[in-house]
């Protein structure tokens, strides 16, 4: 991989510079305080909780809020016609135990959270907060945008999961490719600070891996892409779909490459600094929260032996004294630097069965789903590549090093 030059250092100033040139001062200055410098005392908070060995609580926390959902997308985790959701409370209360720890940051997912009723006035009660709202953009309105705008505190990150065609194919319904266009550009008409997130898998490597798409993104005004690797779960996993092992380190490659010059920020948490895999859950930097207010390891892993009480406030007791949280991270990090549901299914399952996990979703075949699964490629996997561009090694060292989760 070829160093930097000084056009490409341009570059990327020139990515930064767009947020405080193309939104309004308020939401640079949420965007920097909330989110940048409450997270960087809030991590440096959890690094010391680790190295102390003291009592556990995740850096920052993720909170699907219902499993309604507008589309049915293929190897979507969530249940078809689920009807799971946080109770208000629940919600108030999941928010107010992490900011008594010091976390402000906040994924909210679904399915589709913009389905939630009373969302957004929840997220604007906690003006101190940072949400990032993951959403499929459909109901992502110019009337929500402005609304947002006003709000302050919510970053929108719109998944794309293909052009025209694959869009309605992965997603099961029509036209959705435009319809989510729609939403991106409600939020750039609102001067919002947003992203666009894509789940990577074979159908749609060759739209969406590319400078092309990267700059179009760009054009469209986001000011950052965050990119996964598909994960063949749910009632259609689609197994065959899922990367092989030599189109995850040209993936890599190709990150690391676009990082020099994007026209935005290139976003993914698969690999640190120097180009080490990594799991957020086993490193303990985040853990997920189901609509049924199951306390769980990550988003798709949907079984767990903790639920948050109904005004969820313990929620930090039991952070501290799961003993199926912490023997999932320390078998997690002690197994593969990758994802264990993608790499060691059979592994994962016994260790469900040994904890008596349980289902925490609507459909409840998930153990089943997992007893049938194959183990597929994962991103430790690959050769290491570190990164070039001088500003992500910096980033990556100091939130993504592993936090002595691995031995």
């Amino acid at each position: 991989m070829k160093r930097m030059t000084f056009k490409d250092y341009m570059a990327t100033a020139k990515a930064a510079f767009r947020v405080p040139l193309e939104c309004s001062p308020r939401l640079v200055w949420k965007f920097m305080y909330n989110f940048g410098w409450k997270s960087m005392r809030n991590m440096s908070r959890f690094e010391k909780r680790q190295a102390r060995g003291e009592p556990f609580f995740p850096a920052f926390v993720m909170i699907s809020v219902t499993e309604s959902c507008n589309l049915s997308c293929s190897g979507c985790w969530v249940s078809p016609d689920g009807r799971k959701s946080l109770t208000p409370a629940r919600l108030e209360g999941i928010i107010d135990s992490c900011r008594r720890k010091g976390s402000f940051f906040f994924g909210i997912l679904g399915g589709e959270p913009l389905m939630y009723k009373g969302l957004l006035d929840v997220m604007e009660r906690h003006g101190d907060c940072y949400f990032q709202l993951f959403t499929n953009g459909i109901l992502l309105t110019g009337e929500v945008a402005m609304r947002l705008k006003k709000m302050g505190n919510v970053t929108p990150l719109i998944s794309i999961e293909g052009l025209k065609e694959e869009s309605d194919v992965r997603r099961g319904k029509k036209d959705v490719f435009e319809r989510t266009l729609a939403g991106v550009r409600a939020c750039r008409k609102a001067g919002l600070i947003f992203g666009v997130a894509a789940s990577i898998c074979k159908s749609n490597y060759s739209d969406l891996v590319s400078r092309e798409y990267i700059d179009r993104i760009a054009k469209e005004g986001a000011h950052y892409l965050w990119y996964y690797l598909y994960r063949p779960v749910g009632t259609e996993p689609n197994v065959g779909n899922a990367l092989e092992k030599e189109q995850i380190l040209e993936f890599r490659r190709f990150i690391v490459e676009q990082r020099k010059n994007a026209p935005l920020f290139i976003i993914e948490t698969y690999w640190d600094d120097k180009g080490n895999a990594l799991c957020p859950g086993a490193t303990g930097m985040s853990h997920h929260i189901a609509p049924s207010g199951a306390v769980e390891f990550c988003p798709p892993l949907q079984l767990s032996t903790d639920s948050v009480s109904g005004d969820g406030s313990d929620l930090a007791g039991i952070f501290e004294k799961s003993t199926f949280l912490t023997g999932l991270r320390k078998m997690t990090a002690g197994s593969s630097r990758g994802c264990i549901l993608l790499e060691d299914p059979e592994k994962l399952v016994a260790f469900l069965e040994k904890h008596n996990a349980a289902d925490s979703t609507s459909r409840q075949t998930v153990l089943e789903e997992y007893k049938t699964m194959c183990p597929v490629a994962g991103h430790h996997t690959i050769e290491k590549i570190p990164e070039v561009n001088v500003f992500y090694r910096m980033v990556k060292k100091k939130y993504f090093f592993g936090f002595g989760a691995y031995g």
